[in-house]
């Protein structure tokens, strides 16, 4: 038998309150068949009956084990938010992509490809064709209508005299002088309302291209490398002539 003395609690006498939780050192026999040998420790429960005897050296490598282990799962949480948080991803339009959204709305394309401040460039230049269409449309109808009514024999069609004041009398007007003239209104107004259309199918290809082009070359590298150099110079003119001054540009990549 081996005698350990350990640490464990001892009921007191309840005549004594103030001790009832007090530690007293108690001897513990074990048998030879769990007695430590040299270079071990034993640990004792003795709330039941388990006895647990364990190299010291195996116990540090626990620890360690268990520390290292720790810092593993540490490490590797770290590098996993990394990835999942840390990493900027490239963002990669496709130009393909970028052209239909912008056929199917232009502007659409441009928010596709990030290119955020051109939203407003495109929605404005629309609103402004789409109301000077519409503007120069009416022009159009009003003289159209005017020119045809001094053009026709119905005293009872006179359209074109709410261009001028209430007090004109129709007797005062030169009727062949206000033919030339709504003709050249109208077609004036013809003009514009046409161009304003073309324009406006001009800006639509023009928000395709602009979605293709700014998708394509939205990964293209500039380095260092790529520069340009102005600076004067004095050009050499021929025998007999006086030398001039210019401006020397020198492309490096």
């Amino acid at each position: 038998m081996v005698a350990l003395s350990l640490y464990a609690p001892c009921s007191v006498s309840a005549q004594r309150p103030e001790l009832r939780h007090r530690t007293e050192r108690v001897p513990v026999e074990l048998p030879d068949s769990v007695a430590p040998a040299p270079g071990m420790t034993t640990v004792v429960d003795l709330s039941g009956d388990t006895v647990m005897i364990a190299e010291v050296d195996t116990l540090a490598q626990l620890v360690a084990a268990q520390e290292l282990k720790a810092r593993a799962d540490s490490l590797r949480k770290d590098s996993l938010m990394r990835d999942t948080y840390g990493n900027v991803r490239v963002f990669r339009p496709n130009p393909t992509r970028a052209v239909w959204l912008s056929a199917l709305l232009p502007g659409l394309g441009q928010v596709y490809n990030r290119r955020y401040w051109k939203l407003p460039i495109v929605v404005g230049g629309f609103l402004g064709l789409t109301y000077a269409t519409s503007w120069n449309n009416g022009m159009l109808r009003d003289y159209t209508k005017a020119y045809g009514d001094a053009m026709d024999s119905d005293p009872n069609t006179k359209s074109y005299m709410d261009f001028y004041p209430s007090t004109t009398r129709e007797e005062d007007i030169n009727m062949d002088w206000l033919k030339r003239v709504l003709k050249s209104k109208k077609d004036f107004y013809r003009r514009n309302r046409d161009l304003c259309i073309i324009s406006m199918v001009g800006l639509y290809l023009l928000c395709m291209v602009d979605a293709y082009v700014d998708a394509s070359l939205a990964n293209f590298d500039i380095t260092p490398d790529l520069s340009m150099k102005v600076k004067p110079a004095v050009i050499e003119p021929q025998l007999g002539k006086v030398p001039a001054v210019g401006l020397q540009c020198a492309v490096s990549f």
